[in-house]
């Protein structure tokens, strides 16, 4: 109903009433009409579809200066709103209309002294669900306080949830109902444990962005029903591989181990293996586990925690690929040219015995150094050869276009209470991409596979970047004072890898670089396949980690169906067209969830990190400007803001030019400087940390 409505309007810019879309759409009946209701009271809430005063509905990007998205309020107050377009929205204060962090708002925009600026006119969607905080002391009496500072409500708790609660408690509250003004009435439903115990940090943001920790009683049963090791029964019909030389490559304290990889030059081609824990095969449909999995869609990896999207017995145990025993698989055999092209290939189950758990430190060192280590000699040779032909099938990515952005990732390490104690950068060595070059092609090769048969599927899909936000990036560059000779009248995946390449040696490249990542569109999940622009590929699915991604699960499922069981029948190409929609929505709403947590984490630990280095010195880059001050990011990757009021002189922030500039023009600080700064503070609960200036930055500007 939704997309024939977005359709039949698509071209309409004058407000129709209900009765007039009814018509429109040749309804009939009454059951007809309240389909037709619920969908647009959906299509509303969503942002698709603005709705008149008079109750008649237009779509959203047919109206003139109406947008709807997600609103962020800072710490000023100030609101910015995640639109369509080149850039987010500001909104003050004053215009929010009671919205509050994380609200979907419709903002009708204007232009104040040539800045783009919104006003709230509708509060589209609030969820007020798992809203997490501690119970502190306040004149002798226990309040709640929330974890979100930008959560600008007051609520009350009834008496009867907070007997068991004391000061310092870790709770998730659940909204009853508001009592005006932005109060609400609430009950704990949850105390997590105190805010000093080991890991009650990382569970609380876990909480916080709705993912479940435990798994219910119903799961639980079901586990007794999974087999603990691979029985006979459960290899008929499939290839026996037991034999052949399988081994997995992953970090040192990896459990969950879903994929193996094996290879082999069969008449001049390379015929690789990849081989993947059928998870599908003991998670099925109908089951608590599979519903469980659905709702979760993902693992979730906070700094050392990891929170699983199906539970350990499987994850770790039978579903693993470990060392030495039998595992149920699906394979994808691929021959491969010295080209980097797939010739043939054949995906079918299988049962494997992987003989060798290896780390990619053991594998970096065969590599990088040509040092054998202890244990891996019957294995070196082979993979040197796959070395081989990961270099070549990177080669021929890079040649179609594949985006590489370069960009590093922070690593939180931990003691054994779960305090940080350092931040390293993720390393992405050999080992490493040589395993993301044999998953991208086994991806690449299984959702050519069913896209070719034109089946119902659930794709990876990666949309042609917003041109107005190309426009923007580009004009960022120019006032860096840099010229970009890359055409982006017509943007393909060359495009932006051009762009890259003229500004690798430039020393703001980093933080360019990290820009125009985020000026392109996020990568979703999808029943319609329109390709993977930043991997410059016609077909990507996500086929390599059933047991950590929900949509993989969903691969497996649909290839044993359509494959393996040969169901091809008008009812299960029906079911899954429309239940792929639900499961691509699903899958792409909870993967941003564990995303949003994972950084949290990060900032929360990178200030614990920080709070006992307060007075230390260091060297880093501007990697934003604001215009209370400006972020500076440090070798190790953690970033800190200089409040504009520690600045010595009076300073205005300049936003066309990237900079805030002295009152006097006597100095400047602009995106990309090079600063000197000192560690003032560090906050673990608002994961925040403060810097100032340190006498003067590295190009010698007194301030």
């Amino acid at each position: 109903m939704n997309e024939s409505i977005v359709k039949v309007l698509e071209d309409v810019t004058k407000a129709k009433s209900i009765i007039e879309i009814y018509d429109m759409l040749d309804l009939h009946g009454i059951e007809d009409q309240e389909r037709l209701e619920n969908a647009l009271r959906e299509l509303v809430e969503t942002g698709i579809m603005h709705e008149t005063k008079k109750h008649e509905y237009l779509l959203m990007k047919n109206c003139t200066s109406l947008k709807a998205g997600k609103i962020s309020i800072n710490k000023s107050g100030n609101g910015f709103v995640d639109i369509e377009g080149p850039e987010d929205v500001f909104v003050r204060e004053e215009n929010l209309n009671k919205a509050i962090n994380n609200d979907i708002v419709e903002i009708d925009m204007f232009s104040n002294h040539g800045q783009l600026e919104g006003k709230v006119i509708r509060i589209l969607k609030r969820d007020l669900k798992n809203i997490v905080g501690e119970m502190v002391k306040f004149k002798n009496k226990l309040i709640f306080k929330p974890d979100d500072e930008k959560l600008n409500i007051v609520i009350s708790l009834t008496k009867e949830s907070t007997k068991q609660c004391v000061e310092g408690h870790k709770v998730v509250v659940n909204i009853l109902k508001e009592l005006g003004n932005n109060h609400y009435l609430g009950a704990v439903i949850k105390i997590i444990g105190h805010k000093n115990d080991p890991g009650v940090d990382i569970i609380s943001i876990a909480l916080r962005h709705g993912i479940e920790i435990e798994f219910n009683n119903d799961v639980l049963e079901e586990l007794k029903s999974i087999p603990a090791e691979v029985y006979p029964k459960d290899k008929e019909g499939r290839k026996d591989l037991t034999e052949e030389m399988i081994f997995t490559i992953d970090g040192a304290d990896t459990k969950d181990i879903d994929d193996a990889i094996s290879l082999e030059e069969v008449n001049g081609l390379f015929r690789l293996g990849v081989h993947i824990a059928d998870v599908s095969y003991y998670v099925k449909v109908g089951t608590k586990l599979y519903e469980t999995a659905l709702m979760r869609g993902t693992s979730s990896y906070l700094a050392d925690t990891v929170i699983p999207m199906i539970p350990h017995q499987l994850s770790n145990g039978i579903c693993s690929l470990n060392e030495g025993v039998e595992r149920l698989t699906i394979s994808c055999v691929m021959d491969i040219n010295y080209q980097g092209k797939v010739v043939d290939y054949d995906i079918f189950p299988s049962v494997i015995k992987s003989q060798k758990k290896m780390t990619y430190t053991c594998v970096n060192q065969i590599l990088k150094e040509g040092i054998v280590p202890k244990g891996y000699e019957p294995f070196a040779d082979k993979l040197k050869k796959m070395q081989e032909l990961a270099h070549i099938l990177r080669k021929e990515r890079m040649a179609r276009g594949y985006i590489d952005f370069g960009l590093d990732e922070a690593k939180i390490v931990q003691d054994e209470s779960g305090k940080a104690i350092d931040i390293v950068r993720r390393v992405q060595d050999e080992g490493e991409k040589l395993i993301e070059d044999f998953m991208i092609v086994a991806n690449e090769t299984v959702a050519t596979h069913v896209s070719n048969m034109d089946l119902p599927f659930i794709y990876r899909v990666h949309d042609v970047p917003n041109p107005e936000k190309l426009e923007s990036f580009m004009n960022l560059v120019k006032l860096l004072g840099y010229q970009i000779k890359t055409d982006i009248h017509k943007i393909t995946p060359i495009t932006m890898q051009k762009i890259l390449a003229e500004l690798k040696d430039k020393k703001e490249f980093a933080i360019l670089s990290d820009v125009l990542l985020r000026s392109m569109k996020k990568a979703i999940y999808s029943p319609v396949n329109i390709g993977h622009f930043g991997l410059a590929s016609k077909n990507y699915t996500h086929f390599t980690s059933p047991i950590r991604r929900f949509p993989d699960l969903t691969v497996h499922r649909l290839l044993r169906t359509y494959f393996f069981e040969n169901d091809l029948s008008m009812e299960t190409l029906n079911f899954n067209s429309k239940y792929l929609i639900d499961v691509a929505s699903i899958a792409s709403d909870t993967e941003v969830a564990s995303q949003e947590a994972e950084r949290d984490v990060n900032d929360m630990k990178m200030a614990e990190y920080m709070e006992d280095k307060i007075g230390n010195v260091y060297e880093g880059i501007i990697s934003g400007v604001t215009n209370f001050g400006f972020f500076v990011t440090l070798d190790n990757l953690v970033e800190g803001l200089v409040h504009i009021s520690t600045l010595k002189g009076y300073y205005n922030y300049v936003a066309e030019q990237l900079s805030l500039i002295k009152e006097d023009n006597t100095n400047k600080y602009r995106l990309g400087d090079k600063v000197v700064i000192i560690v003032t503070g560090a906050n673990k609960e608002n994961g925040t940390i403060d810097f100032e200036l340190y006498t003067e930055d590295i190009d010698g500007n007194k301030e």
